[in-house]
């Protein structure tokens, strides 16, 4: 059976909302257990008498804020996400979740759990929504500001296996995010990975910025300087747009009575772009599943978020990273 170790007390809104995640995510299956990393004396009042048996606690006080530095976390080893990672370099956890510190998750994962054969660096991967019934994994959105060739080729292979493995998508379409869909198109870094990345099963070539809400592609490779802004960009973008809808519908009467009759259209728009119906994403490169989940999550967002890490644990994902790199590598 797998065990999870999450991360209790990382998040933005303290352990509950993290609890209720995992709570929720052990009365939906019940093919995993989990060891809550925290302060024992908040966590025990959380979890109910009948998932005990369910739930261990590592007790540690020590949490790495967001304020904090990322180069610290190597020091802090009695830290909630040290002792998390730790549970997982050890074997004695499947995957870890956490949703505080990303800068820790990724420097301890990277230098803890370690690096799979042939991957130069882990990148962090994330689901887009679209306009088809779809999503675009777009990878890397911000564990590498600065990135060569090699990295974003590497991102390709790592993003398709993904999208092989664990999102279990037949031949998914690859494509590198470029200020043009022609080939001369992009700075000399996209041109020099263009040619690495054309031998590659299924690659589409150079996409835009669009052609990731339209779903033109499966997964989409940049760097983390680029992909960060992107995500940011866009999770801005849909709250603006559902700003200005309660802002025009409160204007009429006949607006507000339109708005019933598109109640449920405003609800799936809230769906594709509510990141708590992703949960977290992946750190992509490393020997463990560690899903990063945001600083804000709710609940929901958690219980996917553990999904996501039960999922990529029971896939072969890091086994066929490896062999898909050794192969194209030699």
């Amino acid at each position: 059976m797998l065990k999870i170790a999450i991360d209790a007390m990382g998040g933005d809104f303290g352990p509950k909302p993290i609890m209720d995640g995992l709570i929720a995510a052990l009365k939906h299956n019940y093919h995993f257990t989990a060891i809550a990393v925290g302060n024992r004396t908040e966590l025990e009042p959380l979890i109910p008498s009948y998932l005990k048996d369910r739930i261990e606690i590592l007790h540690t006080n020590d949490v790495i804020s967001m304020s904090d530095s990322a180069t610290d976390a190597l020091k802090r080893k009695e830290s909630t996400i040290y002792k998390a990672i730790e549970l997982v370099k050890e074997g004695q956890a499947n995957a870890v979740v956490s949703a505080g510190h990303s800068g820790a998750s990724m420097s301890l994962a990277t230098l803890r759990i370690g690096r799979i054969k042939g991957v130069s660096r882990p990148a962090i991967a994330t689901l887009m929504p679209t306009s088809e019934n779809q999503n675009t994994l777009v990878l890397d959105v911000g564990a590498n500001v600065d990135c060569d060739a090699k990295n974003l080729f590497e991102f390709a292979v790592m993003g398709q296996v993904y999208a092989e493995d664990v999102l279990q998508l037949d031949e998914p379409l690859v494509g590198l995010l470029s200020n043009g869909e022609e080939e001369s198109k992009g700075n000399e870094v996209t041109k020099e990975a263009f040619e690495l990345i054309s031998k590659i099963p299924n690659f589409a070539g150079n996409v835009e910025g669009s052609d990731i809400f339209k779903g033109t592609v499966d997964v989409v490779v940049c760097d983390g300087f680029i992909g960060n802004i992107l995500l940011k960009t866009a999770e801005g973008v849909a709250d603006t747009i559902g700003k200005i809808i309660k802002k025009n519908l409160k204007r009429s009467l006949i607006s507000i009575a339109g708005a019933v009759l598109m109640r449920k259209v405003f609800k799936n728009l809230k769906v594709k772009v509510d990141y708590a119906e992703y949960g977290g994403a992946p750190l992509l490169g490393v020997k463990a599943p560690v899903i990063i989940a945001h600083g804000k999550s709710n609940h929901k967002a958690i219980q996917n978020a553990i999904y996501q890490a039960i999922n990529a644990a029971s896939s072969s994902l890091n086994i066929d990273i490896e062999e898909r790199l050794n192969r194209y590598n030699s």
